[in-house]
């Protein structure tokens, strides 16, 4: 997280390391500073040189530009995002930062699409991160997670926990709770944008 500015990542610059989540529009916020590291904690270990790693709701991009770091320049990073214009924004943030290069590869890139679908093109994934809650854990993206992958995601209506999904090599799934949550949720443009 230290190596890409949040600032380059948010609305409000005045806003871009207080530990709160932050409004980007179309209804959609960035995760607290906190949250994200405690997600980046969460798959760490998942998020080694040359993976394929799928962040979902990538918002601004600022998370899928910290897995490129992470990850470095052998790894394929993809973000989802619904919201066009979100994704041509996030686009130019990460041109701003140092995970340029990765963008600029082919390495890390953006994509307009239904995040509960994941991205099927670019799977099986290593490390999956979900940035807005579910009422569930949409089967697209456990069909997506790699035997011995994880995937990180709020699960929950109102009330929701943080889940982190192991698939383990035999393709069965062990799930536990690390933390009560409170994200926006996981929804269609339509009704995101209350149209």
């Amino acid at each position: 997280m230290e190596q890409i500015d949040r600032a380059l990542f948010v609305k409000e610059k005045k806003y871009a390391y207080m530990d709160h989540p932050s409004p980007i529009g179309f209804n959609a916020t960035i995760s607290a500073p906190h949250m994200h590291a405690l997600c980046l904690e969460l798959l760490q270990n998942h998020l080694k040189p040359g993976i394929h790693a799928l962040d979902v709701g990538s918002g601004t991009g600022y998370l899928t530009a910290c897995f490129a770091i992470m990850t470095g320049p052998e790894a394929r990073v993809v973000g989802v995002e619904h919201i066009p214009e979100l994704v041509e924004g996030s686009i130019e943030n990460v041109k701003a930062s140092k995970a340029a290069p990765m963008l600029e590869s082919g390495r890390l890139s953006l994509h307009v699409g239904d995040g509960r679908l994941g991205w099927p093109d670019e799977a099986p994934y290593d490390a999956i991160h979900v940035g807005a809650a579910s009422s569930k854990v949409p089967n697209a993206l456990l069909e997506q997670l790699k035997p011995g992958g994880r995937m990180v995601i709020p699960v929950g209506d109102e009330f929701q926990e943080l889940r982190v999904i192991d698939k383990q090599t035999d393709g069965s799934v062990k799930e536990w709770c690390k933390a009560d949550v409170r994200y926006v949720p996981l929804t269609d443009k339509k009704e995101q944008l209350n149209e």
